[in-house]
Formats: C-alpha cells, sequence, structure tokens
C-alpha cells in the first residue's frame, strides 16, 4: 500500500509590517546668534562631510537640542551661563 503523498498547504509569507511614516509638523522660524555660531555650524557641517554623513544645519540644531536635553540641571545651568549674551530682535533698518 502506498503512502498518499499529502500536500501540504504552504504558508504564506510573514508580512513584515512597515512602520507607518508618521508626518512631523514642521515649524518655521528665524532666530539671531552671533557669527561665530554660524562658523561653528560650518565647522561641525565640515566635520559630518569628513565622517561620510553630511549634515544639514536644521539636523545639527537638532541634535545640540537632542543633546542639551540629556544634561542635568547642573550641566545645563553651566552650558548656558557660557553663552555670549546677545541683543535680540531684527535689527534697527539703515536708511
Amino acid at each position: 500500500m502506498q503512502k498518499a503523498k499529502s500536500k501540504a498547504t504552504p504558508k504564506p509569507a510573514a508580512v513584515v509590517a512597515e512602520p507607518a511614516k508618521v508626518r512631523i509638523k514642521l515649524v518655521r522660524d528665524s532666530f539671531t546668534m552671533p557669527r561665530e555660531d554660524f562658523e561653528r555650524i560650518a565647522r561641525l557641517k565640515s566635520r559630518a562631510i569628513d565622517l561620510k554623513r553630511p549634515a544639514k544645519k536644521s539636523e545639527l540644531l537638532r541634535a545640540g537640542l537632542q543633546t542639551l536635553e540629556r544634561l542635568d540641571d547642573a550641566g545645563l545651568l553651566v552650558v548656558l551661563n557660557a553663552l555670549q549674551s546677545i541683543k535680540t530682535g531684527r535689527p534697527k533698518k539703515r536708511h
């Protein structure tokens, strides 16, 4: 007597759900900072290129915010106190 070949129905491949792309709400803003800080951004962008990971200015600023957020209160206070004070607001128009 011959065994009947059982035809197992193939199980469907596991479906890997891709994470839903969450749309991030963006906010445009402008601010003033000393030229020295803009030069810091340029140097950091250059370092990122050297690391084969180009970065936009906004990425560097966001990374800086995330780094500051990880500081304890004492560390944040030290960093904030080390900043040069600047006059806020838009410069007056020259006629």
